[in-house]
């Protein structure tokens, strides 16, 4: 054999483009054809279209990547599926902030002007996520790429909404939901971040009406007093008894209001009398409509007080809140104000502190659908991983609220509903009927509102491979897929909805195993982010110490049930692993001049070679075995030291003469 050498300096970026672009070349992340009549599915969780990789980016799919090459090399024919998320309210957002650029807004375009302008962005801006990944190194069948709005997924989209209507599980009701102001559009309960806040709270005096005294409530919102409609206790408070049916004052909105009594009040807060405000508050609007108390609306969608709210119309609701505390304050209504902690809900997108609203909306029962999912997970169909995950998952599906999937924005799956202007009749439909099937009026009308964009990631195993059409190959050869990987922060946004929409409309689990990562953080245990200045970019790591470092570094501290503490001087400790086994293969390449392979019978073995075959063969199985068992930081350590203390540190040294 020819001498072979390497350069002396190993250089990352010049090694790893050239072996990317080879695999590339030669079609190697396709499904190849195979013997094994084992098959092996992953599908990605979507990115954001939106989106730049980030940590978490880096380690969901480094785990991803080490998993589909592994079954490549067992032979399995072998499916990673790539696509991107249409993130209807973050890419709605982006879009809407280059407009203002321009001094433009979306309503001033319109919506279909508006809708082009997204896809045009997309185009333009849409790919950059899928390039990053490739720069990480993924072996995704990129030929395969799919988007939550390409035409396949949008008709899986439909089929699935008016399926789910027509079996009566998808209506349309009046609740209260949670509203964000600046986005203008309702939120899932999972798409409210509560953040720990320290606020105040406010004892407010409610006088008695017929006898002496007052009722004191506290509350933390003192603006949506307005919209009182009751003051509750509990029922066996023993300080109230006399008072349940009686009436209080409602100071400022200047009213009558009942004292109720429901077993939902806690005794212990406060003084045990609390304000409720059905328009305003979840658990308010439970106790409204078991006593069948009126909505007041005093705060409108954009964050303003209404007309109802009387003097303070118009006002910003944190302005009125001031204001109207400054009120209380000088008519002695206000007894006193204390620090309080508390959680307070966020927009997921923007920041913006939520409302709570009642709003005319679209829900998906829920609960039909988690029945089997549980049990998916208690038989054991699908197991998750770790397993301490169960309790979490069970304990939120067996208390499963139904789904708001209606949103309020221009961008996303427009929801397939025509309304008949003359009889007033809902038509389900993919595209517009030429008349009503009832009335045969063609006076019709679309829904204005979308789905939530975690409705479509909700099909994402099945209508990926091809779902609705039952013909289609994939969808037959690779379904249900084999493993996911993804962040335990959305069991619920995904995972679970996955699972529900997986057994109702394949009648089989979306996949066999789930296994949860942790996050990633700072070296001393810290949440990354911008404000803190502890962000690690992994484009900046990955050019200076190479994919391979980072990514071994990645699955070297991912240990299961763990967060994993990232510091640039670990990612620079396994730079010199990969330099050492550059330098390795230099030694060996440089000593290969006359080398003639031999048929396996005529090789001479001494004992160090067989001692060497033997621990590769030991190392292979072991790394084997911790794999199948998700335990990627045995996997790289065992590799690591093989490699390093036995290979070279005893093997190499002692052939070197030979």
């Amino acid at each position: 054999m020819k001498n072979q050498e390497l350069s002396s300096v190993y250089i990352p970026r010049e090694v790893e483009q050239k072996w990317y672009s080879f695999w590339l070349e030669k079609g190697y992340f396709r499904p190849a054809l195979s013997a094994s009549k084992n098959h092996y599915c992953i599908v990605i969780p979507p990115p954001n279209v939106t989106g730049s990789l980030h940590i978490g980016h880096a380690l969901n799919n480094t785990l991803q990547d080490i998993l589909v090459r592994y079954r490549r090399m067992r032979g399995d024919r072998t499916l990673w599926v790539f696509g991107t998320d249409h993130a209807g309210i973050a890419t709605q957002n982006v879009v809407e902030r280059e407009l203002a650029k321009e001094g433009l807004s979306r309503e001033e375009l319109g919506r279909e002007k508006f809708v082009r302008q997204v896809w045009q962005w997309k185009a333009s801006s849409g790919a950059t996520i899928t390039n990053q990944l490739k720069l990480l190194g993924s072996s995704c069948d990129w030929n395969r790429e799919r988007f939550t709005m390409d035409d396949g997924l949008s008709r899986a989209v439909r089929r699935a909404f008016i399926q789910l209507y027509r079996e009566g599980l998808i209506y349309r009701g009046n609740y209260i939901i949670n509203w964000c102001p600046r986005c203008h559009t309702a939120l899932s309960d999972l798409e409210v971040e509560h953040e720990e806040l320290q606020g105040h709270l406010y004892h407010i005096k409610y006088p008695l009406i017929e006898v002496d005294g007052y009722l004191t409530v506290a509350t933390t919102r003192p603006e949506t007093m307005l919209g009182d409609t009751a003051v509750a206790v509990h029922p066996e408070d023993e300080r109230y008894q006399t008072l349940i049916g009686r009436k209080v004052w409602l100071p400022v909105a200047e009213r009558e209001i009942p004292i109720i009594a429901d077993s939902f009040v806690d005794p212990k807060f406060g003084s045990g009398a609390v304000k409720v405000t059905p328009a305003h508050d979840p658990y308010d609007f439970e106790v409204g409509q078991r006593h069948g108390l009126p909505h007041v609306v005093v705060i409108a969608q954009d964050g303003s007080m209404t007309g109802e709210a009387g003097k303070y119309a118009g006002q910003d609701r944190f302005a009125c809140r001031r204001n109207l505390l400054q009120e209380l304050q000088e008519r002695g209504f206000l007894e006193r104000i204390e620090p309080y902690w508390h959680a307070v809900g966020h927009c997921y997108r923007c920041k913006t502190i939520i409302e709570p609203l009642v709003s005319l909306q679209w829900f998906l029962r829920t609960k039909e659908l988690a029945r089997p999912a549980i049990e998916a997970v208690r038989d054991g169909r699908i197991k998750l991983i770790p397993k301490f995950w169960e309790n979490t998952y069970f304990d939120w599906m067996e208390k499963i609220r139904d789904w708001c999937i209606s949103r309020q924005i221009w961008w996303g799956h427009r929801i397939p509903i025509w309304y008949c202007e003359s009889c007033k009749a809902e038509i389900p439909a993919g595209d517009q009927p030429p008349a009503c099937p009832y009335c045969q009026s063609t006076n019709l009308r679309p829904e204005q509102d979308v789905l939530d964009t975690w409705f479509s990631s909700a099909l994402w195993p099945f209508s990926t491979l091809g779902w609705p059409d039952w013909e289609e190959p994939k969808l037959r050869e690779f379904y249900p897929t084999s493993t996911l990987v993804t962040s335990f922060d959305i069991l619920f946004f995904w995972v679970a909805r996955m699972i529900m929409m997986g057994l109702k409309f394949m009648g089989d689990v979306p996949f066999r195993e789930v296994y949860l990562h942790a996050l990633v953080r700072d070296e001393y245990g810290k949440k990354m982010s911008k404000s803190k200045g502890n962000i690690v970019d992994p484009l900046g790591v990955m050019d200076v110490y190479g994919t391979d470092a980072f990514r071994f570094t990645l699955t070297a501290l991912t240990a299961q049930g763990r967060d994993i503490r990232l510091s640039e001087q670990r990612i620079q400790g396994y730079r010199n692993f990969m330099n050492k086994i550059w330098n390795a293969g230099r030694l060996v390449l440089a000593n290969l001049d006359g080398y003639q392979e031999l048929p396996n019978e005529e090789l001479e073995l001494n004992l160090a070679d067989k001692w060497i075959l033997i621990r590769l063969e030991e190392v292979i199985s072991k790394s084997g075995r911790v794999l199948e068992n998700y335990n990627f930081s045995a996997l790289a350590l065992g590799l690591y030291s093989f490699f390093w203390h036995e290979f070279c540190d005893w093997y190499l040294e002692l052939v070197k003469r030979r």
